[in-house]
């Protein structure tokens, strides 16, 4: 018998006829895919199961070919792929936990409530698996801060990310942000969370034993988020406006509340499987879980808290209300549990149990609403391989020659300029929003090359670090994702870690575009290599197609999370130079390499050319000198160059402590291209003159190229290039350039 359903909503044959399928996102052949699986026509609850669920945004449909080439093993990794976030073990039973997701059309449509309700997704990812959350980063992307909307949405954003973060007591420790024409229009949110775990507290979400009882636990359930994947997975139009319902709001006190009792109850032992309702809300969790378990599921509808009157089937399956959660336990310890959420004022209902048949089966009024194979909703969505066509902007970009421009000769004013544009300037305007010390365990706040978190009762601290160029990925996707690999891991290093493993967030036009598709499988393949080679395995992620904006896709932008563990916290390093007489040392070469470079479009107003060149085995040479020498107590400080080159990074390493910095470099190079070329595999490191020889000798020893530049001293910055003077200024005025950029232009 065909599953009942409500008066309000077309049926079956209505479905077919008037092709409600593709207003949900499916396309004719998933559509009669579906009703072959089910060997009848779908009802509305069913299809919209299916729409959400075969969504870009949950099935990865016409990522999963790309994917798959990520290495996501090694010795350190727990658990990779495929539950709430990756665990990599830290030592002494203990593993650090970690995942990147984003929020972008959320955010772009209501910009606050989409970007606080991406941060409490995220949270929920970490402790679902057991863990307690201990930092939160991001990644952002807006467009230029002249345009009203985009500097409207670049306020919000950081509002909604401040405002959950600080009330739920994580402190939001790091990230990066980036201001192009590109991202007009369509943001990018991105938000990672990093949690702590001992190894016998490791969760999954699996619903296993048959027949025992599923709970729901939180606030009740509304109409908001409904159809959210979906949302996710579909470009922005003029319509998106309308859409604004579909955004989630978020209350991160409940969540506070959410959070504390999951963890109690996954410490009484009691718990056997766990997830948070993120994407797709009940019917994600409640299916992935069954699926896990080679299993099957009731759920019983009637017993699901509603917030709001007459809420229908469809409705309570595919609301993205926040803050809620599924687990499984056995009968015999349902008293316990209940008796856990009572403590915290919590719901805590049962409106399940396991099944052995295979099915989701959903009851509603005393009816079957819906009767569904659990395989064919996770494991049996067509997985589409895109056709893929170089573009023919990658050709004509290579045929530029970014180093024919005029030379710049006014260096100083050159420094001060590439220092206020919003992409290098100062993001104090941005983290002095966050509560960045809560929980007292903030070893380096945001500000440095990563930002550093002591593990609790322990004398080892996690570095972590989100990074991508996207501009260098547009030039060429493959070179352009190596390069956001290697700068994470470059940035942790810097801070005295050793790189574990990355999370990743791939952030895409639509793959419907063989020219978009083209970039995604370059920029996965680029990543791939990069991770092998660095030797930092992929142990979670999230991709995000369908960023679009009536010009066109935005930068393809991969970021990268990145979390390495130091293992003594005296390793801690930082960037700022620490005291006059200190000698300065770059490590790496120089070349003449300016396409996508800050440089570049600030001075001249164009993204164009090819990225800088790197060599991976290069790269991690330097990683692991580099380490060495901060584990041996012969550096200083350390700090990596990309965004500005040289003269940004020897102006940020003097801004801190306003010390000053006497520079004289032999180059046969042009002296702008010198001082504001992005070339990669390079680092400014700053050491005790009695700790410079010792130091030049490990250098030299590992092959590494590297020149003494200078000394630390006074309070300015004077660049001399063989012997003749070409940048001075005073800290203080490159200092109040830099802080103030951003405030500046948010007035």
């Amino acid at each position: 018998m065909s599953p009942k359903l409500s008066v309000h909503e077309p049926n079956a044959q209505q479905i077919k006829e008037q092709g409600v399928y593709k207003q949900m996102g499916l396309t004719e052949e998933e559509y009669a895919l579906v009703s072959q699986f089910l060997g009848r026509l779908p009802n509305y609850v069913e299809i919209g199961i299916f729409s959400v669920m075969w969504s870009e945004h949950c099935s990865y449909k016409n990522s999963k070919p790309l994917l798959r080439q990520f290495p996501t093993t090694g010795p350190r990794v727990l658990m990779g792929p495929g539950e709430g976030a990756g665990i990599v073990d830290i030592g002494d039973q203990q593993a650090v936990v970690f995942k990147i997701e984003s929020h972008n059309h959320p955010s772009a449509i209501e910009p606050y409530q989409g970007a606080a309700t991406g941060v409490g997704g995220i949270i929920r990812d970490i402790f679902s698996m057991g863990a307690r959350p201990i930092a939160l980063l991001n990644s952002l992307r807006f467009g230029k801060l002249a345009q009203p909307r985009a500097k409207y949405v670049f306020e919000h954003v950081v509002a909604g990310i401040a405002g959950y973060g600080n009330c739920i007591g994580i402190p939001t420790v790091g990230g990066e942000v980036m201001f192009d024409e590109s991202y007009e229009g369509n943001p990018l949110v991105n938000a990672m969370c990093v949690g702590i775990i001992d190894h016998d507290q490791i969760q999954r979400g699996v619903a296993k034993g048959i027949g025992n009882p599923v709970f729901y636990v939180g606030p009740a359930t509304g109409r908001d988020g409904i159809h959210g994947a979906t949302f996710a997975s579909e470009e922005l139009t003029a319509e998106s406006e309308s859409k604004r319902p579909a955004v989630q709001v978020g209350d991160p006190f409940m969540e506070k509340l959410v959070l504390e009792a999951c963890l109690e109850l996954i410490h009484s032992g009691i718990v056997i499987g766990i997830q948070d309702m993120g994407a797709a809300g009940l019917t994600s969790s409640s299916s992935e879980m069954a699926s896990k378990a080679g299993n099957g599921m009731e759920l019983y509808l009637d017993q699901v808290p509603q917030r709001e009157e007459g809420m229908t089937a469809y409705e309570m399956m595919l609301s993205e209300s926040q803050e809620r959660m599924l687990f499984v336990t056995e009968e015999k310890d349902e008293a316990q549990a209940k008796a856990i959420f009572d403590k915290w004022g919590l719901h805590c209902v049962k409106v399940g149990k396991v099944t052995d048949d295979g099915r989701l089966r959903l009851f509603h009024h005393g009816a079957i609403v819906g009767d569904l194979p659990v395989k064919a909703l996770v494991d049996e969505c067509p997985v589409y391989d895109k056709p893929s066509k170089e573009p023919a902007y990658y050709e004509a970009h290579g045929q530029i020659d970014t180093n024919a421009y005029p030379a710049v000769t006014k260096l100083t004013d050159a420094l001060k300029q590439v220092l206020a544009s919003p992409t290098v300037a100062s993001k104090e305007w941005i983290y002095q929003q966050y509560d960045y010390m809560v929980r007292t365990n903030t070893y380096v706040p945001p500000g440095s090359d990563a930002a550093v978190v002591r593990v609790e009762n322990t004398n080892k601290a996690l570095a972590m670090s989100t990074d991508c160029n996207g501009r260098y990925v547009y030039l060429d996707p493959y070179v352009g994702s190596q390069i956001a690999v290697c700068e994470a891991a470059r940035n942790v290093v810097c801070s005295g870690a050793e790189p574990l493993a990355i999370t990743d967030n791939l952030n895409f036009g639509s793959p419907q575009n063989p020219e978009i598709f083209w970039q995604m499988k370059r920029s996965v393949e680029g990543m791939a290599e990069a991770c092998r080679v660095m030797q930092t395995p992929v142990i979670s992620g999230n991709v995000s197609l369908y960023n679009e904006n009536i010009k066109g896709a935005i930068y393809p932008t991969p970021v990268v999370g990145m979390v390495g563990l130091i293992h003594d916290l005296k390793h801690i390093t930082t960037a700022p130079f620490k005291k006059h007489g200190d000698v300065i040392v770059i490590l790496g070469e120089t070349h003449a390499e300016m396409g996508g470079s800050e440089f570049q479009y600030v001075l001249h107003g164009v993204t164009e050319g090819r990225p800088p060149m790197i060599d991976l085995h290069i790269e991690k040479k330097l990683h692991d000198t580099v380490l060495t020498a901060i584990q041996e107590g012969l550096v200083a400080s350390a700090h990596d160059l990309s965004e500005g080159g040289l003269a940004v990074a020897l102006a940020e390493c003097c801004i801190a402590n306003q010390l000053g910095a006497n520079v004289n470099i032999t180059t046969e190079l042009r002296e702008d291209h010198l001082l504001f070329s992005e070339s990669q595999s390079r680092i400014v490191l700053s050491a005790d003159p009695s700790h410079a020889d010792a130091l030049l000798h490990w250098v030299a020893s590992q092959g590494v190229p590297y020149q003494v530049i200078g000394e630390v001293v006074g309070t300015e910055l004077t660049i001399q290039v063989n012997q003749k003077q070409v940048l001075h200024s005073p800290v203080i005025e490159l200092a109040q350039v830099w802080k103030d950029a951003i405030s500046h232009l948010m007035k």
